[in-house]
């Protein structure tokens, strides 16, 4: 864990010292994003409305706290519906010839991003990224989207949209509460009363109002060879694996694999995003399985080895829990 997320989320003395240090640029923070909140709720800053539903899967802290598993959810709940769905993304991460990029069976991570190439390989459904998210949106529309789902940009108030989701990893939580960088949040915990859904990723307890949600493996998927094999079943053949993680919070994955009587050999959490080259598995060997989450195998593609395995998940909800917010996306598709 890095030094700064040592300071969000544990309370060690030693690293509590350094938030009086980053408060002031806390409070610089806070004056910036509330003037430009003012701005556009005063229409001095344009906001453009789009011919079909926006849904936004969005959080008020940095880091991934389980959007994008709730994006496939939500993207397959429309299909058995008859709604098509589109989705948006930043494509954090990629650098696209043109934008906004409308992803197809030939584009890469290195273009798109690695949670926009997850998406599409997962999903099929048209996907577009850009910082130009009313951009992205109306090339969506043009391929005959229904819906448009878009995967972060909480905070992107240019584009309305008719739903907000906020997905809270309920373990971690808010971590220290403060705005950046003095904490993990972009926006204060006030903006949880303002969204339509609030989404408990995996928490011990779920506090009210808010939908519990949890991701679970059940296969794990060979990088060269598409091979599926049950999680449990390849567990019994091998319990002892390495494993390694470039997400929000790694030790959430590597949790994960011990939870399901994996014994980590050797494990390694990379930074959200990072983009991995051949170098950084020099000290793997290539017959223990490497296991890795579906965001980073999207990126190792090129290079794995016939030992490297990931490990889907899928977002699962209590059906009774979660019909309210489907309805409501049938509803602003009609």
């Amino acid at each position: 864990m890095r030094l700064i997320e040592q300071v969000w989320f544990q309370r060690h003395q030693s690293k509590w010292l350094l938030v009086p240090i980053l408060l002031p640029f806390s409070l610089l923070f806070l004056i910036l994003t509330a003037l430009r909140r003012a701005l556009y709720k005063v229409t001095i800053f344009k906001s453009y409305k789009v011919t079909k539903p926006i849904v936004v899967v969005g959080n008020i802290g940095i880091g991934g706290n389980g959007k994008t598993p709730v994006v496939l959810y939500l993207v397959e709940q429309c299909i058995k519906q008859g709604i098509k769905p589109g989705v948006l993304s930043r494509g954090y991460g990629g650098k696209a010839s043109h934008y906004p990029y409308l992803l197809d069976d030939t584009s890469t991570s290195m273009e798109a991003g690695d949670e926009p190439i997850l998406i599409y390989k997962r999903s099929g459904v048209s996907v577009v990224v850009g910082s130009d998210r009313v951009a992205s949106a109306k090339l969506l529309i043009e391929q005959g989207c229904d819906v448009i789902i878009a995967d972060d940009g909480l905070q992107h108030y240019r584009l309305v949209r008719d739903l907000e989701l906020i997905i809270v990893d309920g373990n971690r939580r808010f971590g220290n509460a403060l705005l950046l960088p003095a904490g993990p949040l972009r926006e204060g915990m006030w903006r949880l009363k303002t969204v339509d859904y609030v989404i408990n990723n995996g928490g011990f307890s779920t506090p009210k109002g808010e939908i519990p949600m949890t991701l679970l493996p059940t296969v794990i998927v060979n990088l060269l060879t598409s091979e599926q094999v049950l999680l449990e079943g390849f567990c019994q053949r091998n319990p002892q694996v390495n494993a390694i993680a470039g997400i929000g919070d790694p030790q959430r994955f590597f949790n994960t694999l011990t939870k399901h009587k994996f014994t980590l050999i050797k494990n390694d959490g990379f930074i959200d995003h990072h983009h991995y080259c051949v170098e950084d598995f020099n000290e793997y060997d290539d017959q223990t399985p490497l296991l890795m989450t579906e965001k980073d195998a999207v990126k190792c593609q090129q290079f794995a080895k016939s030992n490297w395995w990931y490990v889907p998940v899928d977002a699962h909800f209590n059906e009774q829990q979660i019909q309210p917010l489907l309805n409501d996306i049938i509803e602003l598709t009609k």
